[in-house]
């Protein structure tokens, strides 16, 4: 019978994933020359899953690779070796290189490549070339130029003794792993003696090749402080396919190399040495021995649960949580659409007089406990896609340090807001713009270590990603504290590039705005870190798809901040329905500051003939819609309508409409998907009449109709909507 492993492939794959981001996270916390034992631990253990997984799927090239960046790290954190920054380099080479090889099994490519061969081989440089020396020989030799006042404590070696029994269960070898490659394993945590025990091996006619019949008793000498764990550690992709039990049986305090060596058996007493007792204690008369209580043997599955909670690869919350694929969810999320869609209907029904009073009352009833049930349905489900933006942010710190060091320049990033929750969808197609801006800071906007002091700023600079909810959206930024944009030298590429007048008058921002134009730069030569500005217009193009914002402001010699505002979730809005003539359209509520009825003595006409409300302390543009999308059975006059006031990039406009409808929610459907981007409209629905109506982008309609030059240029509505679709 042949095992689909796929779906296991999959699981192995997406958590050597989360711990290769585990490891990347905590090697950007280590400092040369200070190691912090707990995050070495901890990238230690993911290295070793991300091995024993890779070999238990016969993955052996990733298993191979992992082994060796694996011993590094295993002599860093034993003591036996400095952490220089050139490991810290190189590891996180090795995590990139890790990833690349997860990525080639998920294309069905070759897993080794050159990359892996040349970091393999780095490695093996810095293990051969520097033999890392042993804290007990240094000790060894303080004691020899120090002086008899030193604590004998100091002076001390450290040999244990270990008996483990490992009996795998006669599977063993159908879940992919090799006891062999254990042993050699153990090999790395000390010297070893293995022995196998063929009492239940049985005869050759009831012999299956498949099957493990063989027991191994494995005498191990470690040397230093080395704790049971560790080797635990070794066994733990075993442990629930065989008994595994460990017992030290003998310390030895030496106090010197020749007691050291005196010691260590001989290979020949140590093949003497009887399974049941691995070293006699009388044996060693020039060591103290410490014998340990047979009941020390502990069976590794019985701490299984505790070691599993030490992994960093899990990114399980206390409460747990399980794996679903996006597929799912997204079939879900269609389900609770249709789900509203028929609540729209049934709410069409509802409002029939044809019923007689009592099935009328009933129905209704019903159709109010279907709505609030629908609610609770769909706020389930959106939070089910709701993940913290530390998910996106996680990936800056080496980006930063990466960029910064090529730069020679020195930064601090800072992360704020980092449990901000939005939607996966767009969580996923929000990282590239963001590294986009996070580079361009880097490279652009912040100044060297010396021009900094000349600025009579201090020589690190600072770069913060800040994340926050606003309304129905989330909002983030990316600050530098850098020197800023140059304004005069925008405006002057810009009018070079024809892409305004040289008589245009232009606020800072205005003219901030245009190095969103495509192929804009004021870079004097090709940087490969941010280019030359050609993909600052892509930023915006792929932010303005996701219905979202982008806009920069600066100060000259303080810093930029580039900010981006994006909906929560791309699935379902609160929308307010209007009528534009005989024409239904969709106001997200999130947008809506106010609704109310025109004051005609209160609007005044200024230059290029735009319309302005004031309204309490302020004056308020006024959009008609009829004009802008062509109808032309609406209402004209500004008494006969109603002006509903909304807000966009902290910019107030009135859209005359004709009256307003209910207000419910939408399944928002993509409109390019299934016919083509429309300026003004970010998306369709269907009602509950089974009619389509367009929701209108408020941002995308001030664009179109020009109001952001509006005070200076004039509106120009010759070009209608309609013309556009």
């Amino acid at each position: 019978m042949s095992i689909d492993l796929s779906q296991f492939y999959e699981v192995f794959i997406e958590e050597s994933f989360e711990g290769l981001d585990a490891m990347e996270a905590e090697l950007l916390n280590l400092e040369p020359g200070d190691v912090d034992s707990e995050i070495i631990n901890t990238i230690f253990r993911a290295a070793h899953s991300i091995k024993g997984g890779s070999g238990t799927f016969g993955f052996m090239a990733i298993a191979d690779f992992t082994h060796v960046l694996e011993t590094l790290l295993d002599q860093i954190r034993n003591g036996q070796r400095e952490l220089e920054s050139q490991h810290v380099d190189l590891l996180l080479k090795s995590v990139d290189c890790l990833r690349a090889m997860l990525v080639a099994i998920q294309n069905d490519e070759p897993q080794e490549s050159e990359l892996a061969v040349e970091l393999k081989t780095q490695f093996q440089a810095i293990l051969d070339g520097e033999q890392p020396t042993s804290p007990r020989i240094e000790e060894s030799t303080e004691i020899n130029d120090s002086s008899d006042t030193q604590s004998s404590s100091e002076s001390q070696s450290v040999i244990t003794i270990w008996q483990i029994l490992f009996s795998p269960e006669p599977h063993l070898f159908k879940t992919g792993n090799e006891p062999l490659f254990l042993f050699e394993d153990l090999e790395d945590v000390g010297d070893i003696t293995v022995r196998a025990n063929l009492e239940k091996l049985p005869d050759l006619t009831h012999l299956s090749p498949e099957d493990s019949f063989i027991q191994w008793t494995i005498t191990l000498e470690t040397e230093g402080d080395v704790s049971e764990d560790k080797i635990k550690e070794v066994f733990e992709w075993v442990e629930d396919d065989a008994i595994i039990e460990i017992s030290k049986k003998a310390q030895i305090e030496g106090l010197g190399d020749g007691i050291e060596e005196e010691a260590e058996p001989s290979t020949q007493q140590q093949t003497q040495l009887p399974t049941e007792s691995p070293v006699e204690p009388e044996t060693l008369d020039t060591a103290i021995i410490k014998d340990k209580p047979a009941g020390e043997a502990v069976k590794t599955t019985q701490v299984k649960s505790a070691d599993k909670a030490e992994k960093p690869a899990s990114t399980k919350s206390e409460s747990g949580s399980i794996r679903v694929g996006t597929d799912k969810v997204d079939s879900l999320i269609n389900m609770v659409g249709e789900l509203v869609i028929t609540q729209a209907m049934l709410n069409e029904l509802g409002e029939s007089d044809e019923l007689d009073a009592n099935k009328l009352a009933a129905l209704r009833e019903g159709l109010a406990q279907l709505s609030h049930n629908t609610r609770d349905l769909q706020e389930s489900v959106m939070r089910i896609r709701m993940m913290p933006i530390s998910f996106v942010f996680s990936r800056f710190p080496r980006l930063v340090r990466d960029i910064s060091q090529k730069l020679d320049k020195q930064v601090e990033l800072k992360l704020l807001g980092e449990q901000t929750e939005l939607d996966k969808t767009v969580m996923e197609k929000i990282s590239d713009p963001m590294v986009h801006l996070v580079r361009n800071s880097l490279d652009h906007g912040l100044e060297t270590p010396d021009e900094r002091a000349a600025a009579g700023k201090g020589k690190t600079g600072t770069v913060t990603l800040n994340a926050y909810h606003q309304g129905g959206n989330i909002v983030i930024e990316i600050i530098d504290d850098g020197r800023g944009l140059n304004t005069e030298k925008i405006k002057q590429k810009a009018i070079a590039n024809g892409l305004i007048a040289e008589t245009d008058d232009l606020s800072d921002d205005e003219i901030n705005e245009l190095i969103f134009q495509p192929g804009f730069s004021t870079a004097d030569a090709v940087s490969d870190l941010s280019g030359r500005g050609v993909g600052m217009d892509v930023v915006k193009r792929n932010i303005n798809a996701l219905n979202g914002t982008v806009e920069v402001t600066s100060v000259p010699n303080v810093g930029s901040t580039f900010t981006i505002r994006l909906p929560l979730t791309l699935a379902i809005l609160d929308g307010q329905l209007i009528t534009v003539g005989k024409n239904v359209y969709i106001i997200p509520l999130v947008s809506i500051v106010e609704s109310l009825q025109i004051d005609t003595r209160k609007v005044n006409t200024v230059g290029g003939g735009l319309e302005v409300l004031r309204l309490r302390d302020e004056y308020i543009p006024i959009m008609r819609l009829y004009d802008l999308f062509n109808h032309h059975d609406a209402q004209t006059e500004l008494e006969n309508g109603l002006l509903v006031v909304v807000e966009s990039d902290n910019e107030k406009v009135g859209l005359l409409v004709d009256e307003l409808l209910a207000q419910q929610q939408f399944v928002i459907k993509s409109l390019e998907a299934n016919y083509k981007k429309v300026d003004g409209i970010s998306g369709a629905t269907i009602l509950g009449d089974g009619s389509v109506s367009l929701i209108v982008d408020i941002s995308g309609l001030i664009k179109l109709a020009g109001l952001k030059k509006a005070g200076k240029q004039g509106l120009d509505f010759d070009k209608p909507l309609s013309e556009a679709v």
